[in-house]
């Protein structure tokens, strides 16, 4: 991170990781304009420079890999010796790996785990002194398979329901600091999660195997079809910063807040649809009927 003066009473003080990019960056630049100083991590130094010319220098991002404990400390001590405390603290960053659990390589789906589950846990635990000192807000953002899970999505869902119960337990724990902790459960967003999300099924299409093709190809290709329009039809990844921010400051803190109506939807159909509807949306979802 470059060094740079930063005086301690310019506002309040949030960090958001994968803040490079699509939901990230638009969460990072509306926290700025709401006068935030904002610290992220991102991914290419093009996007450090990107944001800090987007955001007037308002927005400060390192290139950190989050599954790198060394990296992530080295990180979090840089930011807090700028800072007295930190207001909010956006879990963000994620990665998804989509396919038939039967022919994912466990080491694609651990690496899901250390970036959706093990980063999360890093980087909270090594801001918990500043989220104390401002007795500040968690913010983890999941995603809405987390809750109602997918075919083919396995690996993002069960990440990143691991994700929410650590944000749960954290939630109680934490209260006794005056921490709040409120997870986001996002559905179909216009960022540049589709264009990635349609590599990644062509990726996985194109290296099956003669034998995984025959049996999960043409169900793969249905639900990847189906997932790339939704994203398409999704909410714009500034409209969905703003409905994150708005959380992000709502009080009292929520514990839960989807984002899209297709997330609502999702939400509600789990709290009233029986197992077997459940199920049943499922395979229409994955496109296995």
């Amino acid at each position: 991170m470059e060094e740079r003066d930063v005086e301690m009473d310019a506002g309040q003080v949030a960090v958001v990781t994968g803040a490079g990019s699509g939901l990230g960056r638009e969460i990072s630049l509306g926290l700025a304009a709401r006068g935030y100083q904002v610290f992220g991590t991102a991914l290419a130094a093009a996007e450090v420079t990107d944001l800090d010319a987007a955001s007037g220098g308002a927005v400060r991002l390192a290139v950190v890999d989050i599954v790198d404990d060394a990296a992530v400390a080295t990180w979090a001590q840089g930011v807090q010796d700028h800072v007295a405390g930190v207001d909010l603290l956006v879990s963000n960053a994620g990665i998804l790996t989509p396919g038939p659990v039967e022919l994912l390589a466990i080491d694609d789906v651990r690496r899901e785990f250390e970036v959706n589950t093990f980063g999360p846990l890093r980087v909270i635990n090594e801001f918990l002194p500043a989220l104390r000192a401002a007795r500040g807000r968690i913010v983890q953002i999941s995603t809405i398979t987390a809750t109602v899970p997918l075919p083919f999505n396995a690996a993002s869902g069960a990440s990143k329901a691991a994700a929410e119960v650590f944000a749960d337990v954290y939630r109680a724990e934490l209260k006794q600091f005056g921490i709040d902790v409120t997870i986001v459960s996002p559905g179909s967003m216009l960022t540049g999660g589709p264009a990635k999300s349609a590599a990644a099924f062509e990726r996985l299409l194109s290296a099956m195997t003669p034998e995984g093709r025959e049996l999960y190809g043409a169900p793969f290709e249905r639900f990847a079809e189906q997932f790339n329009a939704k994203q398409g039809e999704g909410i714009t990844a500034t409209d969905a910063a703003t409905q994150v921010i708005e959380a992000a400051e709502e009080q009292p803190a929520p514990s839960r807040r989807t984002v899209g109506a297709d997330a609502a939807a999702l939400l509600h159909a789990s709290k009233t649809m029986t197992d077997d509807e459940l199920d049943a949306l499922r395979l229409q979802l994955g496109g296995l009927v």
